[in-house]
């Protein structure tokens, strides 16, 4: 079978929620008095805007093949990364095969190592990695999970992401993970804060309930330490990426000093095999959690994934959405998934990336059937009352 070949590629960038998921209004609960790397500075402990955590915005990528067939993808990066994507990604793209996609992620990567590697960069290559498996999907009028394997499920199960773990409870999710309002710069008395939250938690949870902390890179070794001791009264099951993502040594002995049972968990804001194989060859954790969005798309999340299935370690993906979906669904290694509560309140489920798709799945009592990914590549399309901007063209 002979596909067409990629005729252009095109970034555009989009504000207001979608990808950038932070990029929310007052009073949601994703930026409400949650601890960070910033929280040492009062003026920035507040909020993570206010230090600008939703300066970049959606990225949106499309590639047209020469049928006219559009796949897309989005994901962070805004500006700078439509710049790379339109200036330096799309020659490895057009005239090509979509069927090329290792070659076509191999020079991506490669081409731009120089200043590259990790982050900004790595998003852009995700996205374009994801708008690539969305139209080969559509080509060959196949969803992705076909493309990698099938399902090894029918169905997927999740745990919610949220302030609100007893509401999750109630809408059948089989955990919830609460974001660490206090870091170190609050002292004990933050210390107890959260402890009491995870208590209060705990009580209107009941004990056959998972409970976790995402900590988002706000702690050092010893205040992880002690919270995860703290927590252990309270049944947490996992303690997620206390420790800045450079940190392989603090997460190493993190790991040796928490408590039998508790996991601790990460990779969130970790980029690549090369990556991923540093947290799993010094033994950091026992779950990785690469969002496919930013670790290199599919193409370089399969590889994650066998290195991870080959030590016994769980691939569980951080958020997004329909991209993880298609992926979990295939792996025996990855048995369940995360779902972010994008309500402002995490009170009621809503599509993680809205406004920007249309056609988003989201779990029904915690569970979304296999069969709900049932569409040619992805399976989403772009919102077209959802104004995108181009701000570079090749």
């Amino acid at each position: 079978m002979t596909l067409p070949t990629i005729k252009q590629v095109r970034a555009y960038v989009v504000r207001g929620g979608g990808a950038d998921y932070h990029d929310q209004g007052d009073g949601h609960w994703i930026d409400d008095h949650i601890a960070t790397p910033m929280a040492k500075y009062p003026e920035y402990r507040q909020s993570r805007q206010s230090f600008g955590i939703n300066v970049l915005g959606t990225l949106v990528v499309e590639i047209e093949a020469s049928d006219g067939t559009v796949g897309f993808a989005v994901t962070t990066g805004g500006e700078p990364a439509a710049y790379i994507v339109e200036k330096h990604l799309a020659r490895f793209l057009e005239g090509r095969s979509p069927t090329d996609y290792e070659k076509i992620w191999d020079q991506m990567y490669f081409g731009t190592q120089y200043y590259g590697r990790k982050g900004l960069v790595v998003n852009a290559i995700s996205g374009v990695d994801l708008a690539l498996w969305d139209l080969l999907g559509k080509l060959r009028q196949e969803p992705v999970y076909h493309l990698l394997g099938g399902a090894v499920r029918d169905e997927l199960s999740f745990y919610a992401t949220g302030a609100r773990p007893d509401l999750a409870k109630g809408m059948g999710f089989i955990g919830g993970k609460m974001p660490l309002h206090h870091g170190p710069a609050e002292g004990e008395e933050g210390l107890k804060k959260n402890i009491q939250e995870l208590a209060t938690m705990r009580e209107r949870c009941g004990d056959d309930f998972w409970l976790m902390f995402d900590c988002w890179m706000a702690l050092d070794l010893n205040y992880a330490t002690r919270l995860a001791h703290k927590a252990k009264e309270y049944g947490l099951k996992w303690i997620e990426e206390a420790l800045s993502p450079d940190d392989y040594w603090g997460y190493a002995a993190l790991k040796k000093a928490a408590p039998a049972g508790m996991l601790v968990t990460t990779g969130e804001h970790e980029a690549t095999r090369w990556g991923f194989r540093m947290l799993m060859e010094m033994e950091c954790c026992d779950i990785i959690q690469p969002d496919v969005g930013w670790c290199g798309g599919v193409t370089e999340l399969l590889k994650i994934s066998a290195m991870a299935d080959s030590r016994g370690v769980m691939v569980i993906p951080h958020g997004s959405s329909v991209y993880s979906y298609h992926f979990v669904i295939t792996r025996h290694n990855s048995p369940f998934a995360e779902f972010l509560m994008m309500a402002p309140k995490a009170d009621q489920v809503q599509p993680m990336f809205h406004p920007q798709l249309l056609g988003e799945p989201v779990p029904e009592n915690g569970r979304l059937k296999a069969t709900a990914l049932d569409k040619p590549g992805f399976g989403v399309e772009l919102n077209p009352a959802v104004t995108l901007h181009r701000p570079y063209t090749h």
